[in-house]
């Protein structure tokens, strides 16, 4: 199968505002972000892209424009990559959303939390892994396994797909952290996902294509005694 890179928006003006911006509308990348923006595309310069899908709001539009000013990529737009839906958290202070009694559940049995007039964070996670793993099948289908494709998308979104391929439960999804414009790589086999990167930063990611197998490998085997890592 292909290789996913995870890419969490760049910083927006609503990071650090004790606000939860959640789906609202022109919430768009600070100055910090739109660096991060512009040096996405050097970072990424030698990975081969076969294409982008994207969540629909703007602080992720904005974070791959760069990317795509400088590379010809086709571009899905997905609601399902999209922000949780927060309902009647939207716009709220998290000073104000720290005493509702449903923000505990959501930090230690976030399964169970369902926000009011919104969705549940199951469904979250339940609505984007299905969005990765089918355009992961269709981009498979269409460039081969040898195929890397970037996903941008939301802190708890990525994080809910990265618990998925871990195979930990979504109650200890908040154990992982996703930093803006961070990128977390997964790659889904017959029988598994192997999660390559979490929340990378800056580090080489030239070496994410996979390498031609051996005869007699299986793609969805794990190395017997860890991976001996790519060749200096």
């Amino acid at each position: 199968m292909a290789t996913v890179i995870l890419l969490r928006h760049a910083r927006s003006t609503a990071n650090g505002s004790g606000v939860l911006a959640g789906r609202s509308p022109g919430v768009r990348l600070d100055s910090s972000g739109t660096g991060q923006a512009a040096a996405l595309a050097d970072w990424l310069a030698r990975t081969p892209l076969a294409e982008v899908v994207t969540s629909p709001l703007e602080r992720c539009q904005d974070t791959i424009a760069p990317l795509l000013a400088e590379r010809s990529l086709p571009v899905v737009v997905e609601q399902d990559l999209a922000e949780v839906d927060y309902g009647a958290w939207t716009g709220r202070e998290l000073k104000d959303l720290v005493k509702e009694p449903l923000w505990r559940v959501v930090q230690q049995h976030p399964s169970a939390a369902v926000f009011p007039e919104g969705e549940g964070l199951a469904n979250v996670q339940a609505r984007a892994v299905a969005a990765i793993r089918a355009h992961d099948a269709r981009i498979t289908a269409r460039y081969g396994d040898h195929a890397v494709w970037l996903a941008c998308s939301h802190g708890d979104v990525i994080k809910a797909v990265l618990a998925d391929a871990l195979g930990t439960h979504l109650d200890g999804f908040q154990r992982i952290v996703v930093d803006p414009c961070s990128l977390s790589v997964i790659r889904y086999t017959e029988t598994r996902p192997f999660v390559l990167r979490v929340n990378d930063r800056g580090g080489d990611v030239s070496d994410l294509v996979p390498p031609p197998p051996k005869e007699g490998d299986s793609s969805s085997d794990a190395v017997v005694g860890g991976s001996t890592g790519a060749a200096s």
